[in-house]
């Protein structure tokens, strides 16, 4: 049993919450979903700044290749969420894209890491940039304590959904 900010233990606060709760579930769940949408409309926007045929879901990989640094494609694959030859797909689109290079693994011959290109870290580099601008100006009204409150709340609903 875990205690939840206020005190008591997780599983006595979802026992006690009944009925009346569904409400703030739903909301939970409007308010995901459209969030959510405009997060895939944003990943295909910006997936075209990075390079016009470059794949939505790609763009999440060289995000994570330029934050944990080169990687195996089995570590992308289980990241992301998809299968080897997915995985595999992909990345042959970015190689030709130019946009990351395979070498093999030091540890292990027999394996692969993929890193990004000088070109990839630089596209990539500037389109975080300006991702990073928009919600800057978007958000220009709030306090900067409230950035910080919702950046924690979002890590705390991620870890919380990895279990």
């Amino acid at each position: 049993m875990h205690e939840d900010g206020n005190g008591a233990h997780r599983d006595e606060a979802r026992t006690s919450w009944g009925s009346g709760a569904e409400r703030e579930f739903l909301s939970l769940e409007r308010e995901l979903t459209m969030l959510l949408r405009r997060a895939r409309a944003n990943q295909g926007e910006m997936a075209r700044e990075v390079h016009p045929d470059l794949e939505p879901a790609a763009y999440g990989l060289l995000v994570r290749l330029e934050e944990c640094g080169r990687q195996r494609a089995t570590e992308l694959a289980g990241y992301i969420g998809v299968g080897k030859a997915t995985m595999s797909r992909q990345l042959r689109a970015l190689e030709e894209l130019g946009l990351v290079t395979r070498e093999p693994d030091p540890a292990d011959g027999r394996a692969w890491l993929v890193a990004l290109t000088p070109e990839g870290r630089s596209r990539v580099g500037k389109v975080r940039e300006a991702r990073r601008a928009r919600y800057v100006n978007q958000l220009a009204d709030w306090d900067r304590g409230e950035v910080a409150e919702l950046a924690r709340l979002l890590h705390q609903l991620n870890r919380g959904m990895e279990k």
